[in-house]
């Protein structure tokens, strides 16, 4: 899903906790959207947006900013309608829908397509929810990650990197206090020279 937001397992422990991992799109230089908002650039391949469809179809629980969620709802609940929708959109429109969603937004009324508002501190929803959730969890977008990643707790980063540079805009990660450790966990290249980078939080942090 993060990564398309276009155009329109447990850790081993006694207790059972969500694993939380932040992915999305970046360029080459860091950014998931350039200096006008635009991520026209970062359009996937076929393979790449099928990579995408498998991942949200094994998530248990997405965090939503309001934003981000805007977009989405706008263009996924009825994409899989259009006469001339492909295979994968119609696969990903419907994985999108019944993915259970917390939106966080303090202007938001409503929320559809079986998500939740919450108003709260996102840190504190989150690190109760991974506490509550047995699988896989994903954060969505950078302002809503940003906290939460400074908070160590996210588990697991996705960074699938685009061959372009665009000079500014919103960064993947956000300003930290100190530097996060990581682990690589897998690499792959997909088509037009996109790279998945799986990278793992050791918990270390100078």
């Amino acid at each position: 899903m993060v990564g398309l937001a276009m155009n329109a397992a447990p850790q081993g422990s006694l207790t059972s906790m969500g694993k939380l991992i932040y992915g999305f799109t970046v360029s080459v230089d860091g950014y998931i959207a350039d200096a006008h908002g635009s991520i026209d650039w970062s359009t996937p391949s076929d393979e790449l947006h099928q990579y995408w469809n498998d991942f949200e179809r094994e998530t248990a629980l997405s965090f939503y900013g309001r934003r981000l969620y805007e977009l989405m709802s706008a263009y996924w609940p009825t994409a899989d309608e259009a006469p001339d929708a492909e295979p994968l959109i119609v696969d990903f429109a419907r994985v999108w829908r019944a993915m259970p969603k917390v939106v966080f937004s303090r202007t938001l009324a409503s929320v559809d397509w079986n998500s939740r508002l919450e108003r709260g501190d996102p840190v504190e929803v989150v690190r109760r929810l991974k506490a509550d959730t047995d699988g896989q969890m994903e954060i969505a977008g950078a302002t809503l990650a940003a906290p939460v990643v400074r908070a160590g707790l996210v588990d697991e980063f996705r960074i699938v990197v685009a061959p372009v540079a665009v000079g500014g805009g919103t960064p993947f990660f956000p300003t930290l206090p100190s530097w996060i450790s990581l682990r690589l966990l897998e690499n792959r290249t997909f088509p037009g020279g996109t790279v998945l980078l799986r990278y793992e939080a050791t918990g270390d942090r100078r």
